[in-house]
């Protein structure tokens, strides 16, 4: 899944504390996805707005996000505490992620990977970051930061059972459903599967992942506004 350079072109480009320009927000990407998307349940009654889809070399959608809440923008923990503990953005973005086994690439000369839990753990975790940076740390050297912590994101995805993350049970489709969860100082980040053949992860600040609720979203379209 390429995915990293996606994430740092992301960041580059809400660098100056502005969200990423609103054109990511075209629901055609979400539409051609063969599977269903996930966001927060109906108990969640804030803002819901698109961000991006991750699509395949042959352009089959493989995952995407979904913001609720405030729009987050690119910014230090100095800059946060600045504003004052009242100013702090509070979002949850969920990521649904296709569940595909290997399979054959579209020219048929190697595999692509597996998707699974991990994946939506190592989406949610540098869909975090790609919104934090350091407080001490200069501007022209946040994309080394961001390469350095994304590769930490992925060993700690790859390691669900691992003592850097907890469990937690929260309802999908009012199902009670486990799922892996860790916190660190930029927010937290959680990742499980669901019944319809998804995995779904979820990275925040300000919001509690403690009281939320996973449902499949029934009209994309209405994201879109």
């Amino acid at each position: 899944m390429e995915t990293t350079s996606r994430a740092v072109a992301q960041a580059s480009a809400a660098e100056d504390g502005r969200p990423v320009p609103s054109g990511r927000r075209t629901v055609d990407g979400y539409l051609s996805a063969p599977f269903p998307w996930y966001g927060l349940d109906e108990a969640f009654t804030g803002r819901r707005w698109l961000m991006q889809v991750g699509a395949a070399a042959d352009g089959a959608v493989e995952h995407g996000s979904i913001g609720h809440g405030d729009e987050p923008s690119v910014r230090s923990e100095y800059t946060a505490q600045q504003a004052g503990e009242d100013a702090k953005e509070k979002f949850a973005v969920t990521v649904t992620v296709a569940a595909n086994p290997v399979r054959r690439s579209a020219d048929g000369t190697g595999l692509l990977e597996a998707t699974s839990v991990s994946s939506a753990a190592w989406l949610a975790g540098v869909g975090l970051l790609s919104f934090t940076w350091p407080g001490q740390m200069d501007h022209s050297l946040r994309d080394d930061w961001l390469e350095q912590q994304t590769e930490t994101a992925w060993v700690l995805a790859d390691d669900l059972d691992g003592p850097d993350w907890s469990t937690l049970s929260l309802p999908v489709d009012g199902v009670p459903t486990p799922f892996h969860y860790r916190e660190s100082e930029f927010g937290w980040v959680l990742a499980g599967s669901t019944r319809a053949g998804v995995h779904v992860g979820a990275y925040g600040r300000g919001m509690s992942a403690y009281g939320l609720g996973f449902a499949a979203v029934e009209d994309i379209t209405a994201y879109a506004s």
